[in-house]
């Protein structure tokens, strides 16, 4: 009797791994009881990683390299704290300590946005204009009348995001495309131009990448857009 070798565990995708990160970041906020220090919401890398390690499983380098990218997003920020240090001499030198937090944008991203989550319009008054603004679930505004548009929009951005066939790059220039998309859709009368371009971009990508289904739910709206 042959015995079959264990099968050896499947790694996380990235977005799985950053979700843990973010979510992490997340919940130490959410039970903070000060800035810093244990209970802090606020947490020096050292701590980070071994929590998730404890916690998680997580390497080093899978903190490292998804924190990295949390930070460039927005979602996660720095906090250097300097202080004094005397030396043995007596002579004061000094000593920076970098903390993490979760921001406001990368909480709008785990509960999603709420009555406090800033407006990308603040200070323009959208009632003089006479359109109807609504704001989706992933949080880009968009005209009332291109809602299905912007739903469609929003399905194939998250579908971009979790897929395998695509790296990073790749990823992140669909995700760029369609969120400029998104920004069309917030004018009365999108630029026809600018859309043929994108969507010919999107097709291209989404369709190589194995997202046909979500590309195919897209098409009606982006064809309405384009009459």
């Amino acid at each position: 009797m042959t015995l079959s070798k264990p099968t050896k565990p499947q790694r996380p995708s990235n977005d799985e791994i950053r979700r843990v990160i973010l979510r992490y970041f997340y919940l130490r906020n959410k039970n903070a009881t000060s800035a810093m220090g244990k209970r802090g919401s606020a947490v020096k890398i050292s701590d980070v990683k071994r929590e998730l390690r404890d916690a998680d499983g997580l390497t080093q380098q899978d903190v490292q390299s998804h924190l990295t990218y949390l930070l460039s997003q927005g979602w996660v920020e720095e906090k250097p704290i300097e202080r004094q240090v005397r030396a043995k001499g007596g002579t004061l030198f000094p000593s920076v300590t970098t903390y993490y937090q979760i921001t406001a944008a990368g909480i709008d991203k785990i509960e999603g946005p709420g009555e406090f989550t800033r407006d990308r319009f603040q200070g323009i008054r959208i009632d003089a204009t006479g359109q109807n603004i609504i704001t989706l679930g992933d949080g880009n505004q968009v005209n009332a009348r291109f809602r299905s548009a912007g739903e469609a929009l929003a399905v194939l951005r998250e579908a971009v995001k979790s897929t395998a066939e695509l790296d990073d790059a790749e990823k992140l220039d669909l995700v760029a495309d369609i969120d400029t998309m998104q920004g069309q859709l917030a004018r009365a009368q999108p630029n026809k131009t600018v859309v043929q371009v994108l969507w010919a971009a999107i097709q291209n990508v989404a369709t190589v990448a194995g997202l046909a289904d979500a590309v195919s739910n897209l098409a009606p709206h982006i064809q309405a857009l384009l009459k």
